[in-house]
């Protein structure tokens, strides 16, 4: 168990929930950083300053992922 207190609350974590919140960083620090690894070789400043500002868990960083992939060639 983990105690958290703040100056009106007490807050406590199980063990489970710390590994999830660390789970859950870690998915987002791979996505935010392919992400804006992208951004800035593309040249675009305002992808990679609103990648970089907006927390969504990985989502938005996927959305932008998949919207700028490579073209696959046609066989």
């Amino acid at each position: 168990m983990y105690q958290i207190i703040g100056p009106h609350n007490h807050y406590t974590l199980s063990t489970v929930d710390v590994n999830l919140l660390i789970a859950l960083a870690l998915w987002e620090i791979v996505w935010k950083g392919l992400a804006l690894w992208r951004a800035a070789r593309r040249n675009e400043p305002y992808w990679f300053a609103g990648l970089l500002v907006i927390n969504t868990i990985g989502i938005l960083p996927i959305v932008y992922l998949l919207a700028t992939r490579p073209a696959q060639p046609k066989s």
